[in-house]
C-alpha cells in the first residue's frame, strides 16, 4: 500500500518518445485519484507533457502528479492550474561543451557505428542534462528498437566517458540514449528530492522502470533501497497499475 508510485517514462509508460496509449491514460487517471504519482525520466519537461500529461483527460487529478525530468535534475509541480518549476540543477555552457566533446570522442573510440542519416540532432542540451541519442533525437520507435536491444553498444561507451568526464555521470536510458548529468544528479538524487519535497518516506515508495541494471538510468533509483518492479514495457506496466488500483 505505497502512497507514492514512481514511474520511468520511455519503455515503461510508453514506447520510446511515443505518447501513452488511451488505456494507459485511463489507468493513470484512476491511479491519480487514489495515489501520489511521480514520473522521473531522462527526457526533458516538455517531453513528459507531450507524452503523458497532454494525453490525460480533463478530470485527471494533476495535483497528485509530480514531474522529475532529466533524471531528477529538475522538479515541476501542478499548482493553481499551472506547472511550476520547484528546482533546477542547470549545467553551465562550459559543462555542456565539455560533455558534447566527450560524447563524440567516446563514440569514435568505442567504435560505435550508427545509421545515417540521423533523425535530427544526435546530441541535445536539455539544460540540466546532455543526452546522446544514437540515431538522432527524433528517430522513429520502430527503428530504435533494433539498434541496441541489449544495451551493449551504449554500455561500451561508458568507460570512455568515465575517463574523459569523471565529474559527470553517464547512464544508458531509453532505446538508443546515453544521459549525462553532474556526478551527484541521477534518479537516486531525484528519489531523495521526492522524500524531501513530497514528504513521503522511502519505505512508502514504489518505483517501476525498465532500465534496472548496472549502467541503466533506472538503477540509481533502486539503490536507495525502495521497493521496485522491473517492467518489460508498457503492457506490463499497465497491468501493474491495474493491480494497484484494484487493491485500492
Amino acid at each position: 500500500m505505497h502512497s507514492l508510485i514512481i514511474f520511468d517514462l520511455d519503455d515503461t509508460l510508453a514506447e520510446s518518445k511515443a505518447q501513452i496509449q488511451p488505456n494507459m491514460a485511463d489507468a493513470m487517471t484512476r491511479l491519480l485519484s487514489i495515489r501520489k504519482v511521480a514520473i522521473i525520466t531522462g527526457g526533458k519537461y516538455e517531453q513528459i507533457i507531450k507524452q503523458v500529461v497532454s494525453q490525460l483527460p480533463a478530470n485527471a487529478n494533476l495535483e497528485n502528479l509530480y514531474l522529475f525530468p532529466t533524471c531528477g535534475a529538475s522538479f515541476y509541480q501542478f499548482k493553481n492550474g499551472n506547472w511550476i518549476n520547484i528546482y533546477e540543477e542547470k549545467l553551465s555552457s562550459d559543462e555542456v561543451k565539455k560533455i558534447f566533446t566527450a560524447l563524440k570522442e567516446a563514440q569514435l573510440e568505442a567504435n560505435v557505428i550508427t545509421d545515417w542519416p540521423l533523425y535530427w540532432e544526435q546530441i541535445e542540451d536539455r539544460g540540466t542534462q546532455v543526452s546522446w541519442s544514437a540515431l538522432g533525437q527524433q528517430c522513429p520507435g520502430n527503428v530504435k528498437v533494433t539498434w541496441d536491444p541489449d544495451q551493449k553498444k551504449r554500455l561500451s561507451m561508458l568507460p570512455f566517458l568515465q575517463d574523459k568526464i569523471p565529474e559527470f555521470e553517464a547512464r544508458v536510458g531509453g532505446a538508443t540514449t546515453i544521459d549525462v548529468t553532474r556526478k551527484w544528479v541521477d534518479k537516486k538524487y531525484g528519489i531523495y528530492q521526492m522524500e524531501k519535497y513530497l514528504e513521503v518516506p522511502l519505505s512508502d515508495m514504489l518505483f517501476i522502470g525498465d532500465a534496472i541494471f548496472s549502467g541503466g538510468n533506472d538503477y540509481a533509483a533502486v539503490e536507495v533501497g525502495i521497493d521496485y518492479e522491473k517492467t518489460t514495457g508498457p503492457e506490463m506496466t499497465h497491468s501493474l497499475i491495474e493491480e494497484i488500483v484494484r487493491v485500492g
